[in-house]
């Protein structure tokens, strides 16, 4: 069974529903040198789950839940540049060479039901790619297995009877939510936060796989099998989350660099399973880059290897330094997507409220 996505952010595991909290999150070792005091750039916003910021300071949102791309000059002034049907959602939002791409999504509650990627160039040229189309028909996770792994038949079956759909080993299934994309060359590449997988856009909207996550290991416990109602027979085995990616953007040496969120609780009950992956887009090969964040939304690859990452579900600006630490750099409130422009970070934070985005510039 393919878990059902929360409404409030992206497709999540099964577990999610189940989760009672038992296991502590991995602590960061280290902060960061402070950073300037945050600048609010604009508010009032309505879910921007995503956004990109220009040369010259301009904002792109999606307003997720209200379906509107909103256009945010540097001096304020705010364009409507696109509204999505009723009912759906807008997201992946980025800006390359004067071309802006988005995705529209449609569903009925969490079932998706549609999924189309835009792109309008300066001139007016639009572009749609099919992306829901592609994912029922290639199904890139097909390959994964999810779910509780190496269950005897004997422990499959003690396992309540409303419980198991979540937990039992399964296989990926068509589904869609183009959470984020990047446009390098002629190609934009879509990280799909319900196929699990980053996708490749032509120039003429023909989409295929760039790469498919990995399954997300985590290993239950004792405390974890009592708070989700699990028999003691699956305490030390793994459960195999949905790798959920929820970013890509592009790095040195022409890497992909992804963050997954990933499937299963949204906070830190099961641990801080957030990670940050690099592909290599000419294979598709996958590495992990690092692992403890919790609820890891979105990144952004500074000049210098830096990677800062928004960790949704701990209110805090992290990043990976160039020797591999993870340290805090700020703390923010619901902080969504974050964005790297001329040394400054812009980060949308209060994304389930007062959407704001601010803009810092991080201590050296």
């Amino acid at each position: 069974m393919r878990p059902a996505p929360r409404p409030a952010v992206i497709a999540l595991a099964p577990l999610a529903a189940l989760a009672l909290g038992v296991a502590p999150a991995a602590a960061h070792p280290a902060a960061a040198p402070p950073p300037q005091q945050p600048t609010v750039v604009v508010e009032g916003l309505v879910t921007p789950l995503s956004f990109d910021v220009t040369p010259r300071g301009d904002l792109y949102v999606a307003q997720a839940f209200a379906g509107v791309l909103t256009h945010v000059t540097k001096a304020g002034d705010q364009h409507v540049l696109a509204v999505a049907a009723e009912g759906s959602s807008v997201g992946a939002v980025s800006v390359a060479g004067g071309t802006v791409t988005w995705a529209e999504r449609a569903g009925d509650g969490p079932v998706v039901v549609d999924a189309v990627l835009h792109r309008r160039a300066a001139d007016g040229t639009h572009t749609v790619a099919e992306i829901f189309a592609y994912e029922v028909e290639a199904n890139p996770d097909q390959v994964n297995t999810y779910g509780i792994q190496g269950l005897t038949d004997e422990c499959a079956a003690a396992i309540p009877e409303e419980i198991a759909p979540f937990v039992l080993p399964y296989t990926g299934v068509p589904d869609s939510n183009p959470y984020a994309s990047v446009t390098v060359g002629t190609t934009t590449y879509v990280a799909d936060a319900g196929a699990n997988a980053i996708l490749a856009v032509s120039a003429d909207g023909v989409v295929s796989t760039a790469a498919v996550l990995p399954p997300v290991p985590i290993t239950l416990t004792a405390a974890a099998a009592e708070g989700l109602g699990l028999p003691e027979c699956v305490v030390g085995l793994q459960y195999w989350a949905e790798p959920v990616p929820t970013d890509v953007e592009v790095g040195r040496g022409g890497w992909l660099y992804v963050t997954s969120l990933p499937g299963g609780p949204e906070d830190d009950s099961l641990g801080a399973n957030g990670a940050v992956y690099r592909v290599d887009p000419a294979t598709g090969a996958v590495e992990l880059v690092a692992r403890g964040f919790v609820g890891a939304t979105d990144l952004a690859v500074a000049p210098n290897g830096t990677i800062y990452v928004t960790e949704l579900f701990a209110d805090r600006l992290s990043a990976i330094t160039r020797t591999g630490e993870i340290v805090t750099v700020a703390d923010l409130a619901m902080p969504a997507a974050v964005e790297w422009q001329k040394g400054r970070l812009y980060v949308a934070t209060q994304v389930f409220g007062n959407g704001t985005i601010v803009a810092l510039t991080p201590g050296r």
